[in-house]
């Protein structure tokens, strides 16, 4: 599974792991999506994976 919301298309970000030493490692974000049948901007009721932010606004079908 690709984690792209496909409303907004938020992905994937990186940044760092930081130990209790002050050591950075780098590391990934992974957008929190899941996947709902909702109402596009066309007015189709369509399958895909959606973010969490996205899915407080979008129209469910």
């Amino acid at each position: 599974m690709s984690r792209v919301c496909s409303v907004c298309g938020k992905g994937q970000t990186s940044g760092n792991n930081v130990s209790h030493s002050k050591r950075r490692t780098r590391r990934t974000f992974k957008a929190n999506v899941q996947k709902v049948n909702y109402v596009n901007a066309e007015g189709k009721a369509v399958n895909g994976y959606v973010c969490t932010r996205c899915l407080k606004t979008v129209e469910r079908a």
